[in-house]
C-alpha cells in the first residue's frame, strides 16, 4: 500500500476537518502532495479543526502539503484555487476530491433563497468549477481522477408507503443539490469518457461523524447507523486510482469496499488490529 499515490499532485476541498482531513492524511501517507482547501485557516468560531491543523498533522508523512484558503461561496475566489494549487505543487492537478459541502437543514417551507443559494454554490456549482478547471490538463495528460462527495439524501422519498424519518422533512433541499451533484457528476464522466479522466461520486452508507455532523446529528444516531471515517475513506480512495472504465459511477462507500475487495486501514495507511 505504501506508496500508492507516490507523487500524485492532489487537491481535497473542506479539508480543515471530517472527512476531507482524513482523505488528505490516508493520500499523504500514501505519497501524495496535496493542496488543502477551505475557508478556515486557523481555527472556527465553534467547530474543531482548520487547514493549519490539518497540514501539521500530515507533516509527519514528508510529503508537499499546501494550503489555498478560499470561500466556494464565492464565484470569483473559487477560481483561484486550481491555478494556485498547481503553482504550490509544481505541475498540473492529477486528483481532485470535491468534499467542501454546505449542510442547511430545514423545512423546504419557509426556506430562504439565500440559504438554497449557499447550498448549490458549495454542493454544485463549485464543484463543477473545480472539475472544469482540472479537466483540459487531465485530458491533456490522458488520465485523471475527479471524485465528488455526495450523500444518500439525493434518493427520492418514495411516498405514502415509506416511512418518514425524523430527520427527512429537513433534508429535501440538501439532498436537492446532492442530487445534482450526481447527475452533473455522470453528464461529465459521459463527456470526458475516451479521455482517461474518470469522474464518480461516493456517498457513506450510514453516517460519518465528522465535527460538523457530530454537530447536526448529535447523539440522535445508534451505533449501527454510524459508519467509521476509515471505511469512508477507503471506499473513496478506490476511485482516486480506479481504472478508466470505472467512471460515471454514484457509489457507495460500504459497496466498493465489498465490490472491490478492499481492506479497510487505518489513516496512516498501517493496517487495523
Amino acid at each position: 500500500m505504501a506508496g500508492r499515490f507516490e507523487g500524485r499532485r492532489v487537491v481535497v476541498t473542506g479539508s480543515s476537518r471530517g472527512i476531507g482531513a482524513a482523505i488528505a492524511e490516508r493520500m499523504a501517507a500514501e505519497g501524495a502532495n496535496i493542496v488543502l482547501t477551505a475557508r478556515t485557516l486557523d481555527q472556527h468560531d465553534t467547530l474543531e479543526g482548520s487547514l493549519n491543523a490539518t497540514r501539521d498533522r500530515l507533516a509527519r508523512y514528508g510529503t508537499t502539503v499546501a494550503i489555498v484558503v478560499a470561500d466556494l461561496t464565492d464565484p470569483i475566489d473559487r477560481l483561484r484555487v486550481i491555478p494556485e494549487a498547481t503553482e504550490a505543487l509544481g505541475g498540473h492537478i492529477e486528483i481532485l476530491v470535491n468534499n467542501a459541502a454546505a449542510s442547511i437543514q430545514a423545512p423546504l417551507t419557509g426556506f430562504s433563497v439565500k440559504r438554497r443559494n449557499i447550498m448549490f454554490e458549495v454542493n454544485v456549482n463549485a464543484p463543477l468549477d473545480l472539475a472544469l478547471a482540472v479537466a483540459p490538463a487531465m485530458v491533456e495528460a490522458g488520465e485523471g481522477w475527479i471524485v465528488n462527495l455526495s450523500s444518500g439524501s439525493a434518493k427520492f422519498w418514495g411516498g405514502p408507503s415509506d416511512p418518514i424519518e425524523p430527520s427527512s422533512p429537513n433534508i429535501s433541499a440538501y439532498g436537492a443539490s446532492k442530487a445534482a451533484l450526481n447527475r452533473i457528476s455522470n453528464g461529465l464522466a459521459m463527456e470526458l469518457y475516451g479521455t482517461g479522466v474518470r469522474v464518480n461520486t461516493v456517498e457513506p452508507r450510514a453516517a460519518v461523524l465528522s465535527e460538523g455532523a457530530a454537530a447536526i446529528l448529535g447523539d440522535r444516531l445508534r451505533p449501527d447507523q454510524i459508519e467509521s471515517m476509515e471505511a469512508m475513506v477507503e471506499g473513496t480512495l478506490v476511485l482516486c486510482d480506479c481504472a478508466p472504465d470505472i467512471t460515471g459511477r454514484i457509489t457507495v462507500s460500504l459497496d466498493n469496499i465489498d465490490e472491490f475487495g478492499l481492506e479497510v486501514r487505518n489513516l496512516d495507511g498501517s493496517s487495523r488490529p
